[in-house]
């Protein structure tokens, strides 16, 4: 991957996790729901602790599911739900391998522009239209992932000097204003309900 510059307030091996590995990429955005960013983009790095080694997607499809959940569940759980989140990186990683040769990056590679890959994750179990577009954004403001088009499908988040999501994160001082951005998108849901 081209351009890696995602750095979160996490421990330095992960974030390099993140910058090296394609599915540690794609299983931190997966884990990304109901917990803290830094936490969801840490457990891919723990996941591989846990296993010794950094596991590959054929590896995690072909795992038995009970293991797998009782590893995600251990204490400290990597994810607040770790029965469902850990099914859904196995499902994720399934589809990665029959999809895509079991390469996340294959997932974004040789797409013929932005909606093509935004049309890609969102089949991706678990990822709805948002979520697929945090991803784009995220592509293609930290990676270097920019097919043609790729900031319009990414909505809202791919725009330039904004502060929305994970694709925005390059620091405490940036993570400080997305989550400012969040409150206050909750505050406003709130509000008109």
């Amino acid at each position: 991957m081209v351009g890696m510059t995602l750095s979160l307030p996490i421990d330095a091996e992960a974030n390099e996790l993140l910058q090296r590995s394609p599915l540690a990429l794609l299983l931190g955005m997966t884990l990304d729901q109901q917990i803290t960013m830094e936490k969801a983009f840490t457990s891919p790095y723990v996941l591989a602790q846990r296993l010794g080694h950094e596991p590959t997607a054929a590896e995690l499809a072909d795992y038995d599911p009970d293991q797998l959940i009782e590893i995600v569940s251990t204490p400290p759980a990597l994810h607040r739900f770790p029965k469902a989140m850990a099914t859904r990186a196995q499902e994720v990683c399934r589809v990665l391998v029959d999809q895509y040769d079991g390469d996340a990056s294959a997932l974004w590679g040789n797409v013929s522009d932005g909606k093509e890959l935004v049309k890609r994750i969102e089949a991706l179990p678990g990822f709805g239209k948002q979520k697929s577009q945090i991803f784009v954004a995220l592509l293609g403001k930290q990676y270097g992932v920019q097919p043609d088009g790729w900031r319009k499908a990414a909505g809202g988040y791919g725009d330039e000097g904004v502060y929305r999501s994970v694709a925005d994160i390059v620091d405490a001082e940036s993570l400080a204003k997305v989550r400012e951005y969040k409150k206050q998108m909750k505050a406003e849901a709130k509000a008109e309900s």
